[in-house]
């Protein structure tokens, strides 16, 4: 990928099909997008994670992509994959449940959307609020009613990419999520309620 972003006025949209797993390896890179995690994070116990780390984690994601579940969307700009965002039933990310700051809110059918992953020279350009709308409307078209995320909103202006993984509130607002919950200082619980 270059390193100065192409400019694009539109994106495209695609969930991860067994048919787009090679779109997804280019945009995690060698590295598996933010060392090693595959987007297997909130997806395994913390020790199975660990011990899966780097090419387990690949194994395990292109395992769950072969038996036709959809683990994401992959966002891209002329047909270059440039994005990422994990989105499933919130029973796909046993790790919410042990988290006391992002157990869930209530007993409603929830759909998660728990990581980001944007190409370098496209971040701070408007990409993930644009792949939450399309989330939401992959949700929508599969039964879901809540879209909810758990992004973070740092005490300090700045914050590394590799630490926003879970997306920023500014992001969730402005793709029309609102706050429902808040456990933690710097992050909320917000959902997007589908008409």
């Amino acid at each position: 990928m270059s390193s100065k972003p192409a400019s694009f006025t539109k994106l495209e949209f695609y969930p991860v099909t067994p048919d787009r797993w090679q779109d997804l390896e280019k945009l995690f890179g060698e590295r598996g997008a933010c060392g090693g995690c595959w987007c297997m994070y909130w997806r395994l116990k913390r020790a199975e994670f660990d011990q899966k780390r780097g090419q387990g984690a690949k194994r395990a994601l292109k395992k769950i992509v072969k038996a036709g579940q959809v683990p994401g969307i992959l966002a891209y700009a002329e047909g270059e994959p440039i994005g990422w965002c994990s989105v499933a039933p919130r029973e796909a990310f046993p790790v919410l449940d042990r988290s006391r700051i992002l157990k869930p809110v209530d007993d409603q059918p929830v759909w998660s959307v728990v990581c980001f992953f944007v190409a370098r020279p496209f971040r701070r350009k408007g990409v993930t609020v644009k792949l939450l709308t399309a989330v939401v409307e992959y949700a929508q078209q599969h039964g879901a009613k809540i879209v909810e995320g758990y992004p973070v909103e740092p005490k300090k202006d700045t914050l590394a990419d590799v630490s926003a993984y879970t997306g920023l509130v500014s992001a969730f607002r402005q793709a029309g999520f609102v706050q429902v919950l808040r456990r933690s200082e710097t992050r909320p619980i917000m959902r997007y309620v589908i008409e």
